[in-house]
Protein backbone atom coordinates (compact mmCIF):
# COMPACT_ATOMS: atom_id res chain seq x y z
CA UNK A 1 0.00 0.00 0.00
CA UNK A 2 1.32 3.76 -0.55
CA UNK A 3 1.27 6.05 1.78
CA UNK A 4 -0.15 9.57 1.63
CA UNK A 5 3.33 10.81 1.04
CA UNK A 6 4.55 8.61 -1.63
CA UNK A 7 1.19 9.75 -3.50
CA UNK A 8 1.87 13.32 -3.14
CA UNK A 9 6.00 12.66 -4.30
CA UNK A 10 3.95 10.51 -7.31
CA UNK A 11 1.63 13.63 -8.10
CA UNK A 12 4.76 16.20 -7.70
CA UNK A 13 6.39 14.23 -10.13
CA UNK A 14 9.50 13.66 -7.67
CA UNK A 15 11.44 10.55 -7.70
CA UNK A 16 13.40 10.20 -4.39
CA UNK A 17 16.97 9.39 -5.10
CA UNK A 18 18.17 6.26 -3.18
CA UNK A 19 19.77 7.45 -0.05
CA UNK A 20 23.68 8.27 -0.10
CA UNK A 21 26.15 6.74 2.02
CA UNK A 22 28.10 8.22 4.37
CA UNK A 23 31.50 9.61 2.85
CA UNK A 24 33.47 9.77 6.19
CA UNK A 25 33.24 7.94 9.85
CA UNK A 26 29.97 8.85 10.34
CA UNK A 27 26.42 7.50 10.19
CA UNK A 28 23.92 9.02 7.57
CA UNK A 29 21.54 9.60 10.07
CA UNK A 30 20.60 8.41 13.94
CA UNK A 31 17.70 7.48 15.54
CA UNK A 32 17.18 9.22 19.52
CA UNK A 33 13.86 8.25 21.18
CA UNK A 34 11.60 9.37 18.55
CA UNK A 35 13.96 11.88 16.62
CA UNK A 36 15.85 11.32 13.51
CA UNK A 37 19.28 13.14 13.14
CA UNK A 38 20.00 13.19 9.28
CA UNK A 39 23.69 14.46 8.48
CA UNK A 40 24.56 16.93 5.97
CA UNK A 41 23.59 16.44 2.76
CA UNK A 42 24.94 17.76 -0.15
CA UNK A 43 23.21 19.05 -3.35
CA UNK A 44 23.81 14.95 -5.00
CA UNK A 45 22.69 13.98 -8.26
CA UNK A 46 23.40 11.01 -10.18
CA UNK A 47 26.06 10.02 -7.90
CA UNK A 48 28.19 13.52 -8.13
CA UNK A 49 27.56 16.89 -6.66
CA UNK A 50 25.49 18.47 -8.90
CA UNK A 51 25.95 22.61 -8.33
CA UNK A 52 29.57 23.71 -7.14
CA UNK A 53 31.04 26.90 -6.53
CA UNK A 54 30.66 29.81 -4.23
CA UNK A 55 27.12 31.88 -3.88
CA UNK A 56 27.42 35.10 -4.80
CA UNK A 57 30.39 34.56 -7.42
CA UNK A 58 30.29 31.78 -9.60
CA UNK A 59 26.84 30.48 -8.43
CA UNK A 60 23.65 32.45 -8.71
CA UNK A 61 21.13 32.44 -6.08
CA UNK A 62 18.42 30.60 -8.40
CA UNK A 63 21.34 27.89 -8.80
CA UNK A 64 22.09 27.74 -5.13
CA UNK A 65 18.05 27.74 -4.14
CA UNK A 66 18.28 24.38 -6.78
CA UNK A 67 21.09 23.07 -5.26
CA UNK A 68 18.75 23.41 -1.63
CA UNK A 69 16.14 21.61 -3.40
CA UNK A 70 18.32 18.68 -4.28
CA UNK A 71 19.96 18.81 -0.62
CA UNK A 72 16.24 18.47 0.64
CA UNK A 73 15.59 15.29 -1.54
CA UNK A 74 18.34 13.81 -0.30
CA UNK A 75 17.33 14.62 3.03
CA UNK A 76 14.04 12.81 2.46
CA UNK A 77 15.46 9.65 0.79
CA UNK A 78 17.61 9.41 4.12
CA UNK A 79 14.41 10.19 6.46
CA UNK A 80 12.35 7.43 3.99
CA UNK A 81 15.01 4.90 4.96
CA UNK A 82 14.67 5.82 8.60
CA UNK A 83 11.46 5.33 8.98
CA UNK A 84 11.34 2.08 7.06
CA UNK A 85 9.87 3.37 3.90
CA UNK A 86 7.05 5.20 5.07
CA UNK A 87 7.39 8.81 5.21
CA UNK A 88 4.11 9.14 6.33
CA UNK A 89 5.84 8.96 10.37
CA UNK A 90 7.97 11.73 10.03
CA UNK A 91 7.43 15.47 10.74
CA UNK A 92 10.38 17.73 9.97
CA UNK A 93 11.38 19.64 13.01
CA UNK A 94 14.78 21.27 11.54
CA UNK A 95 16.80 22.55 8.86
CA UNK A 96 20.38 23.47 8.89
CA UNK A 97 22.26 24.97 6.00
CA UNK A 98 25.11 26.18 5.09
CA UNK A 99 25.73 28.44 1.82
CA UNK A 100 29.02 28.26 0.21
CA UNK A 101 29.04 32.29 -0.23
CA UNK A 102 31.43 35.28 -1.18
CA UNK A 103 31.92 37.43 2.04
CA UNK A 104 29.19 39.71 0.76
CA UNK A 105 26.93 37.41 -0.14
CA UNK A 106 23.93 38.13 2.32
CA UNK A 107 20.83 36.28 1.01
CA UNK A 108 21.67 33.21 2.89
CA UNK A 109 17.52 32.42 4.22
CA UNK A 110 16.66 32.82 0.66
CA UNK A 111 18.74 30.08 -0.74
CA UNK A 112 17.52 27.43 1.49
CA UNK A 113 13.87 27.97 0.80
CA UNK A 114 15.00 25.71 -1.74
CA UNK A 115 14.47 23.27 0.77
CA UNK A 116 11.99 24.51 2.90
CA UNK A 117 9.59 24.89 0.06
CA UNK A 118 10.30 21.46 -1.46
CA UNK A 119 10.00 19.78 2.03
CA UNK A 120 6.39 21.66 3.08
CA UNK A 121 5.09 20.61 -0.24
CA UNK A 122 6.10 17.07 0.02
CA UNK A 123 4.80 16.88 4.21
CA UNK A 124 2.15 19.44 3.85
CA UNK A 125 1.75 20.35 7.37
CA UNK A 126 4.30 18.13 8.73
CA UNK A 127 6.97 19.97 6.80
CA UNK A 128 6.72 23.60 8.60
CA UNK A 129 9.71 23.50 10.57
CA UNK A 130 12.45 26.18 12.63
CA UNK A 131 15.72 26.38 10.37
CA UNK A 132 19.01 28.13 10.07
CA UNK A 133 20.99 29.79 7.41
CA UNK A 134 24.60 30.92 7.60
CA UNK A 135 27.29 31.44 5.16
CA UNK A 136 30.26 29.03 4.79
CA UNK A 137 33.83 29.92 3.26
CA UNK A 138 34.17 26.59 2.03
CA UNK A 139 32.18 23.07 1.80
CA UNK A 140 33.33 19.66 1.07
CA UNK A 141 33.81 18.77 -2.56
CA UNK A 142 33.23 22.49 -2.83
CA UNK A 143 29.36 21.89 -2.86
CA UNK A 144 27.67 24.98 -3.10
CA UNK A 145 24.98 24.36 -0.44
CA UNK A 146 25.09 21.66 2.38
CA UNK A 147 21.90 20.86 4.61
CA UNK A 148 21.53 18.89 7.74
CA UNK A 149 17.80 18.20 9.34
CA UNK A 150 16.10 16.89 12.80
CA UNK A 151 12.89 14.98 12.13
CA UNK A 152 10.60 13.42 14.66
CA UNK A 153 9.30 9.91 13.93
CA UNK A 154 6.20 7.87 15.51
Amino acid sequence: MTGQTDQRLNELGITLPEPAKAAANYAPYVIAGNTIYIAGQLPMADGKVAITGKVGDAVTTDQAQEAARLCALNILAQAKSAADGDLDRVRCVKLGGFVNATPDFVDHPQVLNGASKLIGEVLGDRGLHARFAAGAGSLPFDASVEIDAVFEID
